[in-house]
């Protein structure tokens, strides 16, 4: 009996680091929706050429947190995304290993402004996304959000409820 959970942790275990420069732990058993950690407050702002489009997100800070990221997660609301807080600029590689659903990755600079837009990320692949900017901060949303709304390299952004 003892060696069946053995093989069942080991099973269980993978390392699907989201950063190229950190190991993730096991992953954790995916969190239902109204489980996930959300601050429903958070708002991040983008500008437009058809004005300011606004995008509600859970805020992440922590390295685990940001390693896992959206992984396993199998809908995000249409508006919501994820924003990490990268402590430091760096031209920052993310990838979508054990990410079910496609991606835009926005690259925000510490001016404020967009670095860079790696669009519709597919979905459990290793390929390295990056846009050749250093970044502070990287913002997860749907794929396809940003050509939908009009986002575009160059845009100013802003935080709401959001501690820097």
């Amino acid at each position: 009996m003892r060696w069946l959970a053995v093989i069942a942790i080991v099973c269980g275990c993978s390392n699907g680091a989201k950063r190229e420069d950190g190991a993730m732990p096991p992953p954790k058993p995916t969190p239902k929706p109204a489980q996930a950690e959300q601050q429903t407050t958070a708002k991040v702002y983008l500008d437009t050429p058809r004005g300011e489009v606004a995008v509600n997100v859970e805020v992440v800070s922590t390295e685990p947190k940001i390693e896992r990221g959206l992984m396993y997660r199998e809908h995000l609301p249409l508006d919501a995304g994820m924003l990490f807080m990268m402590g430091y600029e760096k031209d920052w590689s993310f990838w979508m290993k054990n990410t079910l659903i496609p991606l835009d990755m926005i690259f925000i600079k510490k001016d404020m402004t967009i670095a860079g837009i790696s669009e519709n990320a597919e979905p459990q692949t290793e390929t390295l996304r990056k846009v050749g900017v250093p970044s502070l901060y990287v913002l997860e949303v749907n794929g396809g959000w940003t050509r939908s709304t009009g986002v575009m390299a160059g845009a100013k952004v802003r935080f709401e409820g959001v501690t820097q």
